[in-house]
Order: structure tokens, then C-alpha cells, then sequence
């Protein structure tokens, strides 16, 4: 796990939300600072230009601190979907802890869903992520929409992967908590395994994820 430990203090997990263009990953982020406890998150800040609302990445910090006063900081990225932003895909996925993969479950969209996930698993190779051991949801967006393939045929596609798949509607917020919700479970794996994050700071996944969500306060 690619953790930063700013101080024996602190410890920073960096989340990011990959995907085609369009395909809501910015919404997802957006209807995230909706949901959870505002005491918990700071300011979402979103670069914007004329051909891409998030050319670089939007930014939604989240955190809370331990029992025994470990400050745990949670930064949630989105990357730019469009092909010829690749270097910047590149350089938001550096050091990432987890990965949300945002699909688009229109049925034109299946073949930029595959290869927007190819480029992740070649992208997570050119930084130095373990893809195979990264934690990872796949999340299938837009499900309001006509013409969009059924659960059973996403399931023939993608059921026999290791990842949780997730169905949303981000616009209006359905499926995005869950989606997150997986996510908190197996990056906590990760940070309780490198960690001991439930012996030394007596958290389990459920109290992480509720501390996370702002379910539980001190």
C-alpha cells in the first residue's frame, strides 16, 4: 500500500476514481460530499476547462482521528477520462490505495469501459502499483439510462473478476455510498495487514468505516 506517513501521527490514503470519460466520476465525488458528515470533509475543488470539466482531478479530503490519536487523512481523486490526458491519469494514480473503476453501463459505452480498464491496469504497472493486490471496485454507473446492459450480462462479463461490482446512479446519489462503502473494506485490509491498525489503534473494519462515513464521533 502506497500509505504517506506525514508524521508517526498521521496517515494519509489516497483514493482515486478512474474511468471513460463521462462516465461519473466527478459525480460520484460530488454526491459524496452530499452524503457524508460534514464535520468530516473539507472543500471539493474541481479543475475545470471547456472541453472537460475535470481535466486534472477533483479533490475531496476527508478525515478523522483515532482512540489513540492517530490522525487518518482520506484524499479522493478523480482522473480525466478523455485518451489523450494519459500522462495525467499517470500521475493522480501514483501512489494510490485504492481505486474506484467508474464504468459506463450504456451499452455503446462497453468498449470504452474495457479499454478505460486496461489503461488502468497498464497505468497501475508504469507507477509501480501491484494491480493484482490493489483494492478495487468495479462500479457500473448511470443505470437510469435506456439502452443499458442488464446486471446478468455484466455479470457474464465481469462476475468471475475479484472485485466487488457495485450499480449506481450517481446523479442522484444511489449506489455511491455502497460503492465507497466496499472500497473502505479492502483498503482496511490492507492498512490493518501493513499496519496492525486493529491492535494499535483498536479500530475494526466496521469501526473504520463508520469513522470514515462520520457514523461514529468522539
Amino acid at each position: 500500500m502506497q500509505n504517506t506517513v506525514n508524521t508517526p501521527s498521521t496517515l494519509v490514503i489516497k483514493l482515486v476514481y478512474y474511468g471513460p470519460a463521462l462516465s461519473g466520476k466527478t459525480t460520484n465525488l460530488m454526491r459524496l460530499h452530499d452524503l457524508l458528515h460534514p464535520e468530516l470533509i473539507g472543500e471539493m475543488m474541481t479543475l475545470e476547462t471547456k472541453n472537460d470539466r475535470t481535466l486534472f482531478f477533483d479533490l475531496l479530503p476527508l478525515g478523522f482521528k483515532t482512540s489513540s490519536g492517530l490522525l487518518v487523512k482520506l484524499k479522493l481523486f478523480t482522473v480525466p477520462g478523455q485518451v489523450q490526458h494519459d500522462s495525467t491519469r499517470k500521475a493522480v494514480l501514483s501512489r494510490a490505495d485504492g481505486v474506484v473503476f467508474v464504468a459506463d453501463s450504456q451499452r455503446n459505452q462497453s468498449i470504452n469501459n474495457g479499454e478505460s480498464f486496461q489503461n488502468l491496469a497498464e497505468n497501475c504497472a508504469r507507477v509501480g502499483l501491484d494491480f493484482e493486490k490493489l483494492p478495487l471496485v468495479v462500479q457500473f454507473n448511470k443505470r437510469d439510462l435506456p439502452e443499458i446492459l442488464s446486471e446478468k450480462e455484466i455479470l457474464d462479463r465481469w462476475g468471475q473478476a475479484p472485485w466487488p461490482l457495485t450499480y449506481s446512479v450517481a446523479l442522484s446519489g444511489e449506489g455511491v455510498r455502497e460503492t465507497f462503502y466496499q472500497l473502505l473494506l479492502q483498503v482496511y485490509r490492507v492498512i490493518d495487514d501493513q499496519y496492525c491498525f486493529k491492535e494499535k489503534h483498536e479500530m475494526n473494519a466496521e469501526d473504520f468505516v463508520k469513522a470514515v462515513m462520520g457514523e461514529v464521533r468522539e
